[in-house]
């Protein structure tokens, strides 16, 4: 799968939604993790702001990866952000987009 290194220069970023617990399986209750570590995902809903526009993108990282309190409106850094472009079917319905990843999350926040 390709992954696509996003380039954060002149880039603002602040939490639009604090950290959430990703689930691999709703239904039963089952936490995803990162295949490499084995630590717990969260979800950072971030508004990415570049070039006068603004979008809120929902960032993925390690739970060890988010350092500082980020409540919403919280200015961040994203270190090592990735996009990867996906694509599944599901009941006969194609679906596709862009996930991004971060090797961490930090509050700017003096």
């Amino acid at each position: 799968m390709r992954v696509i290194p996003v380039d954060m220069t002149g880039v603002t970023v602040m939490v639009a939604q604090p950290p959430q617990t990703k689930m691999r399986d709703k239904k039963n209750g089952v936490v995803a993790v990162d295949i490499e570590t084995g630590g717990s995902l969260m979800t950072v809903d971030v508004l990415f702001v570049a070039n006068g526009n603004a979008e809120v993108i929902t960032v993925t990282v390690t739970e060890d990866d988010i350092s500082g309190d980020l409540a919403m409106g919280t200015p961040v850094a994203l270190t090592g952000l990735v996009a990867r472009p996906w694509e599944n079917e599901f009941n006969g319905q194609k679906r596709h987009g862009i996930s991004f990843r971060a090797a961490a999350v930090t509050s700017l926040a003096g």
